[in-house]
Parts: structure tokens; C-alpha cells; sequence
């Protein structure tokens, strides 16, 4: 599975984020991901939404396998559920 982390420098959710997604690399062959950083790649909350398909107004976005999964708070509760991690 692929999951990619959209972002911002100093938020400190994108960073757990990141951190969770590095334990799972680090534990599961299954797993990779991408983050990547809106404002250095000119990503805009509108250029999100869209992708999401609904309103957004925090980051991490975060999806996996290109499904919208939600936040830091989301994506944790998705591995859990998921992954069992």
C-alpha cells in the first residue's frame, strides 16, 4: 500500500504523522509512503479538498492507496484498525 502525506514545516501533526508512517515502513513490508510538503510544492487547501473530495482545513492529509483517510488523529485510528499497529 501507498499512502501519502501531504503537509506543512512546523506542524507538529505532520510530524507524528511522518513518525507513525516511519514505524510502519520500518515494521511492515506492505507499507510505504511519500510526504510531501504543500507549501514548497505549491499546493494549495483548495488543490486538497479537491482530492479529498470534501472541505479540509487542517494538515496532514493524509491518503492511502489514493483513499481520502483524514488527519494525524484519523490515520491513527485507520493503522490501528487496519494494520493492527
Amino acid at each position: 500500500m501507498v499512502t501519502v502525506i501531504f503537509g506543512r514545516p512546523g506542524c507538529p501533526y505532520c510530524v507524528r504523522a511522518k513518525e507513525l508512517a516511519d514505524k510502519l515502513s520500518a515494521e511492515r513490508d506492505d507499507f510505504s509512503y511519500q510526504y510531501v510538503d504543500i507549501q514548497a510544492e505549491g499546493i494549495t487547501k483548495a488543490d486538497l479538498e479537491k482530492s479529498a473530495g470534501k472541505p479540509v482545513s487542517t494538515v496532514p492529509q493524509i491518503f492511502v492507496d489514493e483513499q481520502h483517510i483524514g488527519g494525524y488523529t484519523d490515520f491513527a485510528a485507520w493503522t490501528k484498525e487496519n494494520l493492527s499497529a
